[in-house]
């Protein structure tokens, strides 16, 4: 049994990781010493489609430093293998472009030097000669042009079976086209890597997600033995997502390390980094959405035409997600979809925070938006007269998914009175009464998320050391979640030791034995819920061990985690340590090393709803964001300060994405959005103080009843904002503009709808 303590879980613990990083203690690729390594750059395609007439490579290798000039005949390895692997085999990329090139900043050749500046230097010495053909830049388009891959019938790559949706019965039908637009990840650290071999075994460092992904990859690509593959992750500048796979680039680091057999070293530019890595989002979307005039929404179809870029990759598939939550927080009766993924000549798109859940979210409160200014009803009692009610969970919505618990009219309900919703109306109307040409937009949206969505479970390991410390091994991959704080919160309420006697270990692929990518905020349920579960066997191990000691019934014996000792009920006095549990341990040979051997099977869904707060100059369109407010319920919080800073950053970047960013191509796939100077990626003077209020619905899925709020803050902000900037104008006649919501837009929808 276990005596009463008062629980660290859901205390505002501090993170353990800040201080290191706060002295420029941390250890990020760029950090890793290497000993006289060789520098990687790349000569990459300045067309976005042609073939590759010629290479010549003789200017470069005579420069000073040069070591060595590769293009992908010299590489002389298999092309990477489709990923996600039902994708057309012809479909797959090169590690370096070999016959033609298939979007602006492919890499073609691979320059090995003494120095960086060397290796730039004799880049600009490669020839390149390029037979150009037509691009296809725009996703409508590739729909219908010839098939780019040689050996495919269509660039149309993935295509879920339709779902149908009957609107026979409807009384009111709104149909509309929007643009969820193409987004960079534009992590503040961009991709890096580095290698070296040591005592005959390739060491590879890299700023990833996830360390033994990376080894699976550089096995199969050099065809080595795991057992000759250490692969280390520490530190990462962000990833959101656009981390999860191993680029061609980070290979061509793992292949220049092992041939040359010394250290190699890479970090791409911001410009590489803005045309390289995977983009996301990139959807063109049609809603239908009916009902009743009095407001009961009971039909609903989504259309999406997504753009997987270049090479089809994980962001193809993601219209995968977009269809399990297309419905929202609502209770329809019937909700059809149907999509397509094609190929284009643009950079690859991948997974970014959220990855295809913000896209269903976007589409579904636009479309209730739209519903709501076709009847006349403000759109929260909209909202409020179709949310799934608290009592109808778990839930089984019309696209097959299971809720597991809710309170969407709860949290509805609480943001009308946090945000004081009905004065703000008062104020909007004052505003419109008065000709006021600083228009004022209120935006609602109402979201619910899956976390964790292909269930499955996480490595957790927990060791009893000598002393009574405890050493954790994690599966989990944090890239400024604050896991290693998390984790031995969970450990130590669990066990009664204090944090400071726990030391979490992960990204090292000899210590940690097995892991996936953390991502789909599973860390919470799958990876937190493995420490607790490994932990809990420990407790019971020691329990016995205990009873020995103290020549008791195990059955007797309780732990006071307050005291972190263990003694016989009702006599506190005479107790048994944790650090005598281990060293009866050690006298008995008995091993207290305990694996978790949970499995989740279930996803688990949060959910919350948002407000977003504009004022709109009438005369130039610019947009000032004053407020957002947001109700998040996650379950269960296991240190609402890591969750604070989960949703902060999230409101951010959907902020962002509703307001500012966008990359562009012009119409020959040159990208026109390659520097933050051309892609806006918003400072803290873009952004309000955000106003968070905080519910908590147990799970009943997992020991913790926690649920994934990593990407929550980005899933509800996104629409808040831009139906906010739409609401803001409704009153001209203007019904939508698309994201993102520039002055520009906005100005020449006003022009427009006056004219």
């Amino acid at each position: 049994m276990t005596a009463t303590s008062t629980s660290i879980l859901g205390n505002p613990v501090a993170r353990r990781e800040d201080p290191a990083l706060l002295r420029g203690e941390g250890m990020y690729v760029g950090n890793r010493p290497l000993d006289n390594p060789v520098h990687l750059f790349f000569v990459r395609s300045t067309v976005a489609r042609a073939q590759i007439a010629s290479i010549d490579v003789t200017d470069a290798k005579a420069m000073p430093g040069i070591i060595d000039v590769w293009t992908n005949a010299d590489v002389g390895l298999d092309v990477l293998p489709p990923s996600p692997p039902f994708y057309p085999a012809e479909t797959s990329r090169p590690l370096l472009a070999d016959s033609l090139v298939r979007f602006v900043g492919e890499p073609i050749v691979v320059i090995l030097a003494e120095s960086v500046y060397q290796a730039a230097d004799a880049a600009e010495q490669v020839i390149v000669d390029y037979d150009f053909e037509d691009a296809v830049v725009r996703p409508g388009a590739a729909m219908t042009a010839s098939a780019m891959f040689a050996g495919t019938e269509s660039n149309t790559v993935f295509a879920l079976p339709p779902m149908e949706a009957s609107f026979d019965d409807c009384e009111v039908v709104v149909e509309a086209a929007v643009v969820n637009q193409r987004v960079a990840p534009a992590p503040i650290e961009p991709r890096s890597a580095a290698a070296e071999i040591i005592d005959g075994r390739l060491n590879f460092y890299t700023s990833a997600q996830g360390s033994h992904p990376a080894k699976e990859a550089i096995v199969s690509v050099l065809g080595l033995e795991p057992e000759n593959v250490r692969v280390l992750v520490g530190d990462v500048g962000g990833g959101f997502g656009a981390k999860s796979g191993t680029s061609p680039e980070e290979l061509l680091v793992a292949v220049a390390s092992h041939r040359l057999n010394r250290p190699v070293a890479w970090e791409e530019t911001r410009t590489e980094n803005m045309t390289n890595m995977g983009h996301s989002r990139a959807q063109l979307q049609n809603v239908t959405i009916g009902g009743t005039k009095d407001g009961k929404i009971t039909a609903y179809k989504l259309g999406v035409l997504a753009d997987a870029g270049a090479y089809p990759a994980i962001g193809g598939v993601l219209p995968v997600f977009t269809q399990m939550m297309a419905g929202g927080t609502y209770d329809m009766a019937t909700i059809g979809f149907e999509s397509a993924t094609v190929v284009t000549n643009t950079t690859p798109t991948g997974a970014y925070r959220g990855a295809g859940r913000p896209e269903a979210t976007a589409a579904i409160e636009r479309a209730v938006d739209l519903f709501a200014a076709e009847i006349g009803m403000d759109p929260v009692e909209v909202r409020r007269k179709n949310l799934v009610a608290s009592n109808a969970f778990p839930y089984t919505t019309p696209t097959g998914k299971l809720y597991d618990s809710g309170a969407y009219v709860e949290a509805l309900d609480m943001l009308v009175e946090k945000s004081d919703y009905h004065a703000l109306r008062a104020e909007q109307a004052n505003r419109r009464e008065a000709g006021d040409t600083k228009l004022l937009g209120i935006g609602v949206a109402s979201y619910v998320e899956i976390t964790a969505p292909m269930g499955g479970k996480d490595y957790g390991e927990v060791r009893l050391l000598d002393d009574g410390s405890i050493l954790a091994i994690t599966g989990s991959t944090p890239y400024g979640q604050g896991h290693l704080t998390a984790w031995a919160q969970v450990i130590s309420e669990r066990t009664g030791v204090p944090m400071d006697r726990i030391d979490v270990q992960f990204g090292d692929t000899d210590i940690v034995p097995e892991g996936g990518i953390t991502g789909g905020s599973r860390s919470a349920q799958l990876a937190g819920s493995a420490m607790s579960n490994a932990s809990n066997q420990l407790v019971v191990a020691a329990m016995a061990l205990a009873a020995d000691k103290l020549e008791a019934n195990v059955d007797d014996i309780v732990l006071d985690k307050d005291a972190g000792a263990f003694h016989v009920a009702g006599t506190p006095s005479v107790s048994v340590d944790w650090e005598t549990v281990a060293g009866t341990a050690s006298t008995s040979e008995t091993v207290l090393t305990f694996i978790s051997d949970l499995e989740s099977q279930e996803p688990t869904f949060p959910f919350g709803a948002h407000l977003a707060l504009v004022e709109i100059d009438a005369e130039t369109g610019h947009v000032e964001l004053q407020r957002i407010v947001a109700v998040d319920d996650a379950g269960m919080l296991l240190n609402p300060m890591l969750a604070a800073g989960q949703v902060h950053g999230g409101l951010a970047q959907g902020a962002a994405q509703a307001l500012f960013e966008e990359v562009l191509f012009d119409d020959d796939g040159n990208p026109l959005s390659t520097n933050f100077m051309d892609y806006a990626i918003p400072s803290a003077a873009e952004l309000p103080s955000f106003e968070r209020h905080v519910m908590e619905t147990p799970t009943p899925f997992n020991e913790l009843g926690a649920k994934g709020i990593g990407e929550s803050g980005t899933i509800g902000s996104t629409p808040a904002v831009q139906n906010a900037v739409v609401d803001a104008v409704a009153h001209l006649g203007i019904r939508h503009i698309d994201m993102p919501c520039t002055p520009l837009r906005v100005w020449q929808a006003i022009q427009n709808a006056q004219s």
